[in-house]
């Protein structure tokens, strides 16, 4: 039976392109609304730009055809290809945003929508890539590689680039992030390749995905979570901007203190949810942003708030909360996911998330336009407390059995 490199070498290539997904996804629904609001664009505008999240909603109609060509019914899977076309054309894009500049805002979001296609294209392979490679007891390391990666990335995307733009400008920040994306995707791209001892005889499909009842509990599940984790996160940028903070404080903020508490919960989430499995962790989690929302609602209502206060609850609610949950979230998506089509099941569970985080962000920014942000955190808190017994009810398993070890003898055994 073919052997693949060892888990650590699978979930570094892993964990490297999770930074490099997240640098951009920080950089555009975060630092970029930041941006936009620095020069005094309206919060309505601002949340056209989760538009850029939909190729992440619709990648699943690709999916399928990514999934069939990544895995011949002979040989080597073509995972690094996809991604090393990806990575290459997502840096194109980003050099072109940097050229383009803030001030042009939908030339900036059709580079920025290029962007997002070759970006999710490149998360197909990776994420069917992750589940089909690593032993089933190993899948731990693969949420860690996931979400610690995200945060990483969020941190640098939203973090660092902020400071750079303060410090030198838009464009050389963005050249540079071009070049990180680049440098990221190498581990990957260097990584070993799964080869079957036999034939592939499973012909991937959403018809095979759809079909089953546990997928439909979670993209029921993966809606219904994300509007309650997310929607609240879409204006804390442009609220703490308002709040007298100024690119290079938010950008420090969202880096150092992303990075840290964002990471360490996320590697907490991790414990956790093997101590005590993933539903728990995603109703404490649910509870937990509540609270934080509802933190920021009262806040939002005076301005004599210390600063400190403001970015204690914006980290507590962005950060520590979010890693905690997701960690949980992607756990049960990967339970969920079929090897023999773990690119198109987990896609299928991640473009519900996207489209939910979609229409929240831009549904946020109107609601934050026209009634302030006093009503916006409250209404997000409200979602998130009836949001718990749904979360209950669509966590639960079926007793429907994982395929088999031997049935995919491509995927990495127990080192």
């Amino acid at each position: 039976m073919s052997r693949l490199g060892s888990p650590a070498a699978i979930v570094l290539g892993v964990g490297g392109l999770y930074v490099g997904q997240s640098v951009i996804s920080g950089i555009t629904f975060s630092a970029l609304p930041s941006v936009l609001r620095d020069q005094g664009m309206s919060l309505d505008r601002i949340g056209l730009t989760y538009l850029a999240v939909l190729p992440w909603v619709l990648k699943f109609l690709w999916a399928p055809a990514i999934e069939r060509y990544r895995l011949p019914t002979i040989g080597s899977s073509r995972s690094r290809r996809i991604v090393l076309v990806g990575g290459m054309v997502s840096a194109v894009c980003l050099v072109s945003a940097g050229l383009i500049g803030p001030e042009r805002l939908l030339p900036l979001m059709a580079a920025l929508m290029i962007l997002a296609f070759a970006a999710s294209t490149v998360d197909i392979a990776c994420d069917g890539h992750a589940v089909e490679s690593l032993s089933e007891r190993h899948h731990g390391w693969g949420n860690a590689a996931q979400v610690g990666g995200a945060y990483i990335g969020a941190a640098i995307g939203s973090g660092l680039f902020l400071v750079l733009v303060d410090r030198l400008d838009w464009t050389q920040a963005t050249l540079i992030m071009a070049a990180l994306v680049v440098l990221l995707g190498l581990p990957f791209v260097l990584s070993p390749v799964s080869t079957p001892d036999v034939p592939r005889t499973h012909r991937p499909s959403l018809r095979d995905a759809l079909r089953r009842v546990e997928m439909h509990k979670g993209l029921a599940l993966a809606a219904v979570y994300t509007l309650t984790q997310k929607w609240g996160l879409s204006m804390i940028g442009p609220f703490l901007v308002d709040k007298g903070l100024d690119l290079s404080c938010l950008g420090v903020v969202n880096g150092v203190g992303g990075l840290g508490v964002g990471f360490a919960c996320a590697l907490l989430g991790g414990v956790l949810v093997r101590a005590w499995s993933a539903r728990p962790i995603l109703v404490i989690a649910l509870v937990l942003q509540a609270g934080a929302l509802a933190g920021l609602a009262i806040a939002a209502r005076s301005d004599e708030v210390p600063k400190a206060l403001l970015l204690t609850l914006a980290l507590a609610s962005s950060s520590a909360v979010m890693a905690l949950g997701y960690v949980a979230l992607y756990a049960h998506f990967m339970a969920l996911s079929d090897p023999r089509q773990a690119g198109i099941d987990f896609t299928l569970l991640q473009c519900t998330d996207a489209g939910a985080s979609m229409v929240g962000g831009i549904g946020a920014g109107w609601i934050a336009q026209s009634f302030g942000y006093v009503a916006f955190f409250g209404i997000a808190g409200f979602l998130a407390v009836m949001a718990v017994p749904a979360g209950i009810v669509l966590s639960g398993r079926s007793s429907k059995p994982r395929p088999s070890q031997d049935r995919f003898p491509f995927r990495q055994q127990a080192s």
